[in-house]
């Protein structure tokens, strides 16, 4: 374990340095207020459906609203590509302006970034020789000016154009270091305020980051597509793999190899699938029954934190004889009802320790299945809403779906978890405790 644990830890340290990788992660950490207010509201519109008794006082009552406070999921998941940009160029600036010491500014990244997306996102088309704007009509949407305007907003706004986002968010931040590291830029007396200043320096990139979307825009259209489409290829692929039983089941499993060998796995995989885990929500919403979604992980997964330690949690803090373990228990007990098991990982300690790294493994793998198949099979509403990931056990199911049922796959997914734990913490509850009395002795 521990010569796996290294060779992991190498590679895996490496990427979690990765400038990018920690842009989109604090991407992913900032947008959280927004998908949950966003997929909130949405709750609003869908109460009817699930409580048919109060159809129709609702029709009657919020419903005659709907247009007004569904402007907040609009505004949230409907724009959730352009808050990906924006916070990413945001970071990315700001990790190559103290790291690299490069004279960037991060509000002219976050802006650049922003400024890059929005260039991608009319439709373009050549029609008797001539490049023009999209403009026909859709079947569901109306298109005006390029844009492609469907109820939810602009479409490429939301979730399907978070990629999209990342990458010329990425592109523009490093046109804009390229730029300000070979001096392209107009620098301004000393005398000149700092914010007028700013923008004179961010004037240069500016014209060769629109120069370069526009190349690649206009060559993309040429070959009968754009940047969207090419984009949907590869990520379409990797959204459908994850979404897969099996693909769970990998996330599930690296996530918890990350946790054993010391390195905080749920931050770094989250990095690379809350794109996907945003999109399928949205999708949800639509109509689709998508099980790996919003906070199925913290819902459903890995209740009381990675590896699905609710149930040991309590076991340790009543039923342990090692005082080691029981005291440790009932200082995790709080954390451990909100999804945080820090002190349960490196307080056991889970991280390199073989009596408990098997159900580490195997406990988030089980209830995730179960999560999977109870979604597959439609036994329980698919997750529309943006549950808060620290939400108790049963709560966060039930935000997450309105479902009652959902509670109740919750409550079973804590027990399951706490059956595979059980043989091997009573093993080493029992080293633990032989320990303590030899030494009391």
């Amino acid at each position: 374990m521990k010569n796996i644990g290294d060779k992991m830890m190498n590679v895996m340290m490496k990427i979690s340095q990765f400038k990018i990788v920690r842009a989109v992660m604090a991407a992913g950490m900032a947008t959280i207020p927004f998908t949950i207010v966003g997929s909130m509201v949405l709750v609003l519109n869908v109460i009817p459906q699930v409580f048919t008794p109060l159809a129709g006082v609702w029709n009657a009552s919020f419903m005659k609203f709907s247009d007004l406070y569904m402007l907040a999921n609009t505004a949230t998941m409907g724009s959730l590509a352009l808050y990906f940009g924006l916070v990413i160029g945001f970071e990315l600036t700001r990790i190559y302006q103290t790291e690299e010491k490069i004279a960037v500014a991060p509000i002219n990244g976050a802006l650049l970034a922003m400024f890059a997306f929005l260039m991608c996102l009319p439709e373009l088309i050549i029609k008797d020789g001539k490049l023009i704007l999209f403009s026909s009509l859709a079947k569901d949407a109306t298109v005006v000016s390029g844009f492609r305007i469907t109820p939810g907003g602009i479409s490429r706004l939301g979730t399907s154009g978070i990629f999209t986002a990342i990458i010329m968010a990425v592109l523009a931040v490093y046109l804009y270091t390229f730029c300000v590291r070979h001096n392209w830029t107009i620098k301004m007396p000393s005398s000149v305020p700092e914010g007028v200043s700013r923008s004179f320096t961010a004037l240069i990139p500016t014209f060769v980051i629109a120069f370069v979307v526009i190349a690649i825009n206009g060559a993309l259209v040429l070959m009968g597509t754009d940047i969207f489409n090419i984009i949907a290829i590869p990520f379409s692929f990797v959204t459908y793999l994850t979404n897969s039983w099996l693909g769970v089941m990998v996330i599930e499993f690296l996530i918890s190899a990350l946790w054993v060998v010391g390195i905080h796995g749920a931050n770094i995989i989250s990095a690379f699938i809350t794109p996907i885990l945003l999109s399928n929500l949205a999708q949800n919403a639509s109509g689709s029954h998508i099980a790996f979604a919003g906070e199925f992980n913290n819902s459903f997964a890995i209740i009381g934190g990675s590896g699905a330690t609710l149930g040991l949690c309590l076991f340790i803090a009543f039923f342990a004889k090692s005082s080691q373990l029981k005291i440790l228990g009932r200082t995790s007990l709080v954390p451990a009802f909100f999804n945080i098991n820090e002190p349960l990982v490196f307080g056991l300690p889970i991280v390199y320790n073989p009596y408990l790294a098997v159900p580490f493994f195997l406990a988030p793998m089980a209830t995730a299945s179960m999560a999977y198949a109870a979604f597959h099979f439609n036994l329980i509403r698919p997750i529309i809403t943006q549950a808060p990931w620290p939400s108790p056990v049963g709560i966060g199911a039930f935000l997450s779906t309105l479902d009652w049922k959902a509670v109740v796959l919750a409550f079973v997914c804590v027990t399951v978890a706490f059956l595979i734990y059980y043989p091997f913490i009573k093993i080493y509850d029992k080293k633990l405790y032989t320990q303590e009395l030899e030494t009391t002795n």
